[in-house]
Protein backbone atom coordinates (compact mmCIF):
# COMPACT_ATOMS: atom_id res chain seq x y z
CA UNK A 1 0.00 0.00 0.00
CA UNK A 2 1.25 3.60 -0.92
CA UNK A 3 1.52 5.83 2.18
CA UNK A 4 0.81 9.45 1.55
CA UNK A 5 4.92 10.31 3.25
CA UNK A 6 5.91 8.08 0.40
CA UNK A 7 5.04 10.39 -2.51
CA UNK A 8 7.35 12.71 -4.15
CA UNK A 9 7.36 15.80 -2.32
CA UNK A 10 6.07 18.26 -5.45
CA UNK A 11 3.35 15.40 -6.03
CA UNK A 12 2.06 16.18 -2.13
CA UNK A 13 2.22 19.85 -2.61
CA UNK A 14 0.29 19.81 -5.29
CA UNK A 15 -1.96 17.25 -3.64
CA UNK A 16 -2.38 19.77 -0.29
CA UNK A 17 -2.76 22.99 -2.60
CA UNK A 18 -6.38 21.53 -3.06
CA UNK A 19 -7.46 21.66 1.10
CA UNK A 20 -8.27 24.35 2.99
CA UNK A 21 -6.63 25.56 6.15
CA UNK A 22 -8.76 23.32 8.95
CA UNK A 23 -8.05 19.75 6.41
CA UNK A 24 -4.72 20.97 6.34
CA UNK A 25 -4.50 21.40 10.33
CA UNK A 26 -6.22 18.38 10.95
CA UNK A 27 -3.83 16.38 8.08
CA UNK A 28 -0.60 17.36 10.29
CA UNK A 29 -2.16 15.71 13.29
CA UNK A 30 -2.14 12.36 11.68
CA UNK A 31 1.22 11.92 12.25
CA UNK A 32 4.78 13.42 13.15
CA UNK A 33 5.89 13.07 9.67
CA UNK A 34 3.08 14.50 8.02
CA UNK A 35 3.06 17.38 10.82
CA UNK A 36 6.41 18.33 10.26
CA UNK A 37 5.94 18.29 6.41
CA UNK A 38 2.79 20.14 6.62
CA UNK A 39 3.91 22.95 9.04
CA UNK A 40 6.35 23.91 6.11
CA UNK A 41 5.73 27.77 4.16
CA UNK A 42 5.73 26.15 1.08
CA UNK A 43 2.17 24.49 2.31
CA UNK A 44 0.46 27.20 3.80
CA UNK A 45 1.57 29.72 0.79
CA UNK A 46 -1.53 29.70 -1.35
CA UNK A 47 -4.05 29.47 1.55
CA UNK A 48 -2.50 32.32 4.02
CA UNK A 49 -3.03 34.74 0.44
CA UNK A 50 -6.66 34.04 0.52
CA UNK A 51 -6.47 35.38 4.67
CA UNK A 52 -6.48 38.96 5.75
CA UNK A 53 -3.00 40.08 6.87
CA UNK A 54 -1.16 37.53 6.46
CA UNK A 55 2.04 39.05 5.42
CA UNK A 56 1.63 37.73 1.48
CA UNK A 57 0.88 40.60 -0.63
CA UNK A 58 -0.65 39.79 -3.79
CA UNK A 59 2.45 39.77 -5.99
CA UNK A 60 3.60 36.73 -3.72
CA UNK A 61 6.17 39.02 -1.32
CA UNK A 62 6.58 37.61 2.01
CA UNK A 63 6.62 40.67 4.69
CA UNK A 64 7.20 38.93 7.68
CA UNK A 65 9.26 35.64 6.47
CA UNK A 66 10.72 35.38 10.72
CA UNK A 67 6.77 34.14 11.70
CA UNK A 68 5.48 30.45 10.35
CA UNK A 69 2.91 31.04 7.91
CA UNK A 70 0.64 28.61 9.85
CA UNK A 71 0.32 30.51 12.55
CA UNK A 72 -0.47 33.75 10.99
CA UNK A 73 -3.31 31.81 9.41
CA UNK A 74 -4.62 31.37 12.69
CA UNK A 75 -4.01 35.01 13.80
CA UNK A 76 -6.10 35.94 10.11
CA UNK A 77 -8.53 34.01 11.48
CA UNK A 78 -9.35 36.66 14.27
CA UNK A 79 -8.76 39.75 12.48
CA UNK A 80 -11.69 38.55 10.01
CA UNK A 81 -13.67 37.38 13.14
CA UNK A 82 -12.81 40.71 15.42
CA UNK A 83 -11.17 38.86 17.63
CA UNK A 84 -8.41 41.17 19.45
CA UNK A 85 -7.55 42.40 23.36
CA UNK A 86 -7.34 46.51 23.08
CA UNK A 87 -4.96 48.26 25.33
CA UNK A 88 -3.94 51.82 25.31
CA UNK A 89 -0.19 52.31 25.70
CA UNK A 90 0.34 55.65 26.30
CA UNK A 91 -1.97 58.95 27.60
CA UNK A 92 -1.40 62.39 27.37
CA UNK A 93 -3.04 65.49 28.63
CA UNK A 94 -3.13 67.73 25.91
CA UNK A 95 -5.10 67.23 22.66
CA UNK A 96 -2.49 66.58 19.91
CA UNK A 97 -2.55 65.75 16.57
CA UNK A 98 -0.24 62.29 16.48
CA UNK A 99 1.16 60.34 13.90
CA UNK A 100 3.08 56.90 13.81
CA UNK A 101 5.19 55.01 11.69
CA UNK A 102 6.84 51.55 11.89
CA UNK A 103 9.65 49.90 11.83
CA UNK A 104 9.91 46.30 12.44
CA UNK A 105 9.13 45.96 16.64
CA UNK A 106 10.30 49.64 17.11
CA UNK A 107 6.95 52.23 16.98
CA UNK A 108 7.79 55.85 15.98
CA UNK A 109 4.92 58.52 18.02
CA UNK A 110 5.03 62.02 17.36
CA UNK A 111 4.01 64.12 20.57
CA UNK A 112 3.83 67.93 19.76
CA UNK A 113 7.27 68.79 18.64
CA UNK A 114 9.06 65.60 19.46
CA UNK A 115 8.97 62.20 17.94
CA UNK A 116 9.94 59.39 20.13
CA UNK A 117 11.17 55.69 19.24
CA UNK A 118 9.73 52.72 21.32
CA UNK A 119 10.46 49.17 21.26
CA UNK A 120 7.47 46.69 20.93
CA UNK A 121 8.14 43.75 23.70
CA UNK A 122 8.28 40.32 21.47
CA UNK A 123 6.20 38.58 23.30
CA UNK A 124 3.54 40.62 24.22
CA UNK A 125 3.79 43.76 21.53
CA UNK A 126 3.31 45.86 24.78
CA UNK A 127 5.09 49.30 23.78
CA UNK A 128 8.16 50.38 26.38
CA UNK A 129 7.18 53.40 28.15
CA UNK A 130 10.90 54.47 27.98
CA UNK A 131 11.94 55.56 24.78
CA UNK A 132 15.02 54.73 21.94
CA UNK A 133 15.49 58.09 21.28
CA UNK A 134 13.70 61.14 20.94
CA UNK A 135 13.83 63.10 17.58
CA UNK A 136 13.59 67.17 17.83
CA UNK A 137 14.34 70.50 16.40
CA UNK A 138 10.67 71.75 15.32
CA UNK A 139 9.21 75.36 16.67
CA UNK A 140 6.01 73.96 16.74
CA UNK A 141 3.99 70.52 16.52
CA UNK A 142 4.88 68.14 14.21
CA UNK A 143 2.34 67.31 11.62
CA UNK A 144 3.79 64.29 9.61
CA UNK A 145 7.12 62.30 9.23
CA UNK A 146 8.31 59.07 7.07
CA UNK A 147 11.02 57.08 7.57
CA UNK A 148 13.35 55.34 5.12
CA UNK A 149 16.48 52.77 5.66
CA UNK A 150 18.39 55.63 6.46
CA UNK A 151 16.44 58.78 7.52
CA UNK A 152 13.23 60.27 9.55
CA UNK A 153 12.17 63.18 7.97
CA UNK A 154 9.51 65.77 9.83
CA UNK A 155 7.15 68.43 8.86
CA UNK A 156 6.20 70.46 11.13
CA UNK A 157 3.30 73.93 12.04
CA UNK A 158 6.48 75.90 11.51
CA UNK A 159 6.85 75.60 8.15
CA UNK A 160 10.40 73.49 8.19
CA UNK A 161 11.03 70.35 6.93
CA UNK A 162 13.87 68.49 9.34
CA UNK A 163 15.91 65.48 8.08
CA UNK A 164 17.26 63.15 10.78
CA UNK A 165 19.70 60.59 10.01
CA UNK A 166 18.98 57.47 11.65
CA UNK A 167 22.40 56.06 11.89
CA UNK A 168 24.28 59.17 12.98
CA UNK A 169 23.65 62.13 15.45
CA UNK A 170 22.88 64.73 12.88
CA UNK A 171 20.23 66.38 10.46
CA UNK A 172 19.51 68.95 8.21
CA UNK A 173 16.60 71.76 8.07
CA UNK A 174 15.08 72.64 4.97
CA UNK A 175 13.31 75.92 5.12
CA UNK A 176 11.27 76.98 2.45
CA UNK A 177 7.00 76.57 3.45
CA UNK A 178 5.65 79.75 4.97
CA UNK A 179 3.06 77.96 6.79
CA UNK A 180 2.69 74.45 8.21
CA UNK A 181 3.48 71.16 6.43
CA UNK A 182 1.04 68.84 6.13
CA UNK A 183 2.07 66.12 4.64
CA UNK A 184 5.35 64.63 2.55
CA UNK A 185 6.38 61.39 1.33
CA UNK A 186 10.32 60.43 0.26
CA UNK A 187 11.53 57.74 -1.36
CA UNK A 188 14.62 56.84 -3.37
CA UNK A 189 16.56 60.15 -2.44
CA UNK A 190 13.62 62.33 -3.26
CA UNK A 191 11.25 64.32 -1.15
CA UNK A 192 8.03 65.89 -1.47
CA UNK A 193 6.20 68.23 0.90
CA UNK A 194 2.52 69.40 0.72
CA UNK A 195 1.69 72.51 2.69
CA UNK A 196 -0.95 75.03 3.68
CA UNK A 197 0.36 77.85 1.86
CA UNK A 198 -1.01 76.05 -1.38
CA UNK A 199 2.47 75.01 -2.80
CA UNK A 200 4.11 71.55 -3.42
CA UNK A 201 7.76 71.64 -3.11
CA UNK A 202 10.44 68.55 -4.41
CA UNK A 203 13.65 68.16 -2.71
CA UNK A 204 15.94 66.09 -2.13
CA UNK A 205 18.67 64.61 0.08
CA UNK A 206 21.55 66.27 -0.90
CA UNK A 207 19.95 70.07 -0.83
CA UNK A 208 18.28 72.34 1.89
CA UNK A 209 16.82 74.12 -1.11
CA UNK A 210 13.83 73.37 -2.85
CA UNK A 211 14.51 71.74 -6.66
CA UNK A 212 11.35 72.40 -7.51
CA UNK A 213 8.14 74.67 -6.39
CA UNK A 214 4.92 73.88 -7.58
CA UNK A 215 1.43 76.57 -6.68
CA UNK A 216 -1.26 74.17 -6.09
CA UNK A 217 -3.86 77.16 -5.41
CA UNK A 218 -5.64 75.38 -2.92
CA UNK A 219 -4.66 73.72 0.30
CA UNK A 220 -2.48 70.77 0.70
CA UNK A 221 -3.43 67.84 2.98
CA UNK A 222 -1.95 64.35 1.66
CA UNK A 223 0.94 63.34 -0.97
CA UNK A 224 2.07 59.95 -2.33
CA UNK A 225 5.18 59.00 -4.24
CA UNK A 226 4.70 56.45 -6.86
CA UNK A 227 6.79 53.36 -6.28
CA UNK A 228 8.26 53.99 -9.59
CA UNK A 229 9.68 57.32 -8.44
CA UNK A 230 8.69 58.79 -11.80
CA UNK A 231 5.57 60.70 -10.82
CA UNK A 232 3.54 61.42 -7.35
CA UNK A 233 0.27 62.59 -6.41
CA UNK A 234 -1.32 65.26 -4.46
CA UNK A 235 -4.75 65.58 -2.46
CA UNK A 236 -5.87 68.95 -1.66
CA UNK A 237 -8.62 70.34 0.34
CA UNK A 238 -10.87 70.91 -2.91
CA UNK A 239 -12.37 74.49 -1.92
CA UNK A 240 -11.04 76.05 -5.10
CA UNK A 241 -12.52 74.80 -8.83
CA UNK A 242 -9.92 71.72 -8.85
CA UNK A 243 -9.92 68.06 -8.94
CA UNK A 244 -8.40 67.39 -5.22
CA UNK A 245 -6.16 64.80 -6.53
CA UNK A 246 -3.40 65.69 -9.55
CA UNK A 247 -0.89 63.12 -10.80
CA UNK A 248 2.61 64.82 -11.38
CA UNK A 249 5.56 64.20 -13.53
CA UNK A 250 8.64 64.17 -10.76
CA UNK A 251 11.26 65.47 -14.15
CA UNK A 252 9.11 68.09 -15.27
CA UNK A 253 6.87 68.89 -12.02
CA UNK A 254 4.10 69.09 -14.15
CA UNK A 255 0.27 67.85 -14.05
CA UNK A 256 0.12 64.62 -15.93
CA UNK A 257 -3.88 64.14 -15.14
CA UNK A 258 -6.50 64.87 -12.51
CA UNK A 259 -8.29 62.19 -10.83
CA UNK A 260 -12.10 62.16 -10.64
CA UNK A 261 -13.81 65.08 -11.79
CA UNK A 262 -17.06 64.78 -9.26
CA UNK A 263 -15.44 65.19 -5.65
CA UNK A 264 -18.01 68.07 -4.30
CA UNK A 265 -16.31 70.77 -2.72
CA UNK A 266 -14.86 70.62 0.62
CA UNK A 267 -14.36 66.72 -0.16
CA UNK A 268 -10.26 67.10 0.65
CA UNK A 269 -7.92 63.73 0.50
CA UNK A 270 -6.72 63.46 3.91
CA UNK A 271 -4.43 60.55 3.36
CA UNK A 272 -3.52 58.38 0.13
CA UNK A 273 -1.46 55.04 0.17
CA UNK A 274 0.22 53.53 -2.85
CA UNK A 275 0.13 49.72 -3.07
CA UNK A 276 1.75 49.13 -6.58
CA UNK A 277 2.98 51.63 -8.94
CA UNK A 278 -0.35 51.42 -10.54
CA UNK A 279 -2.65 51.14 -7.44
CA UNK A 280 -3.64 54.05 -5.43
CA UNK A 281 -5.79 54.03 -2.27
CA UNK A 282 -7.36 57.40 -1.04
CA UNK A 283 -9.63 58.89 1.37
CA UNK A 284 -10.75 61.88 3.45
CA UNK A 285 -13.65 63.95 3.82
CA UNK A 286 -16.16 62.28 1.42
CA UNK A 287 -16.60 59.24 3.61
CA UNK A 288 -15.55 56.88 1.13
CA UNK A 289 -11.86 54.95 0.46
CA UNK A 290 -10.75 54.97 -3.54
CA UNK A 291 -8.93 52.19 -5.55
CA UNK A 292 -7.63 54.14 -8.73
CA UNK A 293 -6.03 52.48 -11.34
CA UNK A 294 -3.59 54.82 -13.15
CA UNK A 295 -3.09 52.92 -15.83
CA UNK A 296 -5.05 54.69 -18.90
CA UNK A 297 -7.44 55.64 -18.90
CA UNK A 298 -6.66 56.34 -14.94
CA UNK A 299 -10.32 56.15 -13.48
CA UNK A 300 -11.88 54.76 -9.88
CA UNK A 301 -12.22 51.20 -10.00
CA UNK A 302 -13.60 50.85 -6.76
CA UNK A 303 -15.01 52.59 -3.65
CA UNK A 304 -16.36 51.99 0.02
CA UNK A 305 -18.33 54.13 1.95
CA UNK A 306 -18.40 54.80 5.76
CA UNK A 307 -21.30 54.08 7.13
CA UNK A 308 -21.58 56.26 9.69
CA UNK A 309 -20.73 59.12 7.28
CA UNK A 310 -17.76 60.27 8.64
CA UNK A 311 -14.47 61.67 7.50
CA UNK A 312 -11.97 59.24 6.92
CA UNK A 313 -8.49 60.43 8.52
CA UNK A 314 -6.03 57.39 7.71
CA UNK A 315 -5.63 54.39 5.78
CA UNK A 316 -3.20 51.16 5.38
CA UNK A 317 -3.18 48.24 3.39
CA UNK A 318 -2.27 44.77 3.60
CA UNK A 319 -1.38 44.78 0.01
CA UNK A 320 -3.17 41.91 -0.65
CA UNK A 321 -6.80 41.55 0.80
CA UNK A 322 -7.26 44.05 3.92
CA UNK A 323 -7.64 47.66 4.56
CA UNK A 324 -8.21 49.66 7.64
CA UNK A 325 -9.09 52.91 8.00
CA UNK A 326 -9.54 55.93 11.09
CA UNK A 327 -12.98 57.74 11.08
CA UNK A 328 -13.02 61.06 12.58
CA UNK A 329 -16.05 60.38 15.54
CA UNK A 330 -15.18 58.38 19.04
CA UNK A 331 -12.09 56.44 17.53
CA UNK A 332 -13.70 54.02 15.55
CA UNK A 333 -11.28 51.50 13.25
CA UNK A 334 -12.80 49.74 10.45
CA UNK A 335 -11.10 47.03 8.58
CA UNK A 336 -12.16 45.88 5.01
CA UNK A 337 -12.06 42.93 2.93
CA UNK A 338 -11.61 44.18 -0.58
CA UNK A 339 -14.03 41.65 -2.05
CA UNK A 340 -16.90 43.04 -0.88
CA UNK A 341 -18.42 46.42 -0.18
CA UNK A 342 -19.54 46.15 3.54
CA UNK A 343 -17.52 46.96 6.20
CA UNK A 344 -16.16 43.37 7.88
CA UNK A 345 -15.05 44.41 11.30
CA UNK A 346 -15.31 47.96 13.43
CA UNK A 347 -13.99 48.87 16.82
CA UNK A 348 -14.58 51.86 18.72
CA UNK A 349 -11.62 53.17 21.13
CA UNK A 350 -13.00 56.20 22.55
CA UNK A 351 -15.99 56.22 24.89
CA UNK A 352 -18.74 58.33 24.56
CA UNK A 353 -18.95 61.35 25.48
CA UNK A 354 -15.43 61.98 24.62
CA UNK A 355 -14.64 62.05 20.86
CA UNK A 356 -11.24 62.02 18.62
CA UNK A 357 -10.30 60.90 15.04
CA UNK A 358 -8.00 58.00 14.50
CA UNK A 359 -5.06 60.19 12.94
CA UNK A 360 -3.26 57.31 12.12
CA UNK A 361 -2.73 53.82 12.38
CA UNK A 362 -0.48 50.67 11.52
CA UNK A 363 -0.60 47.26 11.59
CA UNK A 364 1.25 43.92 11.62
CA UNK A 365 0.76 40.89 11.43
CA UNK A 366 -0.23 40.60 14.87
CA UNK A 367 -1.41 43.89 16.35
CA UNK A 368 -3.04 47.68 15.09
CA UNK A 369 -1.46 50.86 16.93
CA UNK A 370 -4.06 53.59 16.37
CA UNK A 371 -3.11 57.46 17.83
CA UNK A 372 -5.74 59.77 18.61
CA UNK A 373 -5.78 63.19 20.18
CA UNK A 374 -4.60 62.16 23.88
CA UNK A 375 -3.95 58.71 23.53
CA UNK A 376 -2.41 55.44 21.84
CA UNK A 377 -4.08 52.33 21.50
CA UNK A 378 -3.48 49.13 20.13
CA UNK A 379 -5.36 45.88 19.40
CA UNK A 380 -3.46 42.84 20.01
CA UNK A 381 -5.26 39.97 17.37
CA UNK A 382 -3.13 37.16 18.82
CA UNK A 383 -5.46 36.81 22.07
CA UNK A 384 -8.12 34.09 22.24
CA UNK A 385 -7.19 32.45 19.43
CA UNK A 386 -9.01 30.34 17.14
CA UNK A 387 -8.85 26.63 17.50
CA UNK A 388 -8.72 25.21 14.49
CA UNK A 389 -9.85 21.93 14.98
Amino acid sequence: MLLLSHLPEDVLYHILSYLDYKSLTRLSQVCKTTYHFVNRDAVWRKTAKEFLNTGITRNGTDIYPSIPLKERVKIAQNWYDGVCKKAINLKWKTKLLPWLQLDGNVLFLSQAADIGAYRLATDSGKLQRKSLEIYSGHKGDVCRFVLTDSHLISGGSDGKILVHSRRRDMSMELSGHNQEVNCLDSKGGLIVSGSRDRTTRIWTLTSNCPRDTIPMYDRVWSVAISPTLRSFVTGTACCENLSPLRVWDVERSKSVCSLGLEFRRGAGVLDMVFESPFQLFTCGYDTFIRLWDLRLPRKCVMEWEEPDDSALYCIQTDGNHMIASGSSYYGVVRLWDKRQTKCLQFFQLSVHPVSSPVYCLRFSSSHLHAALATSLHSLDFRKNPIRIR
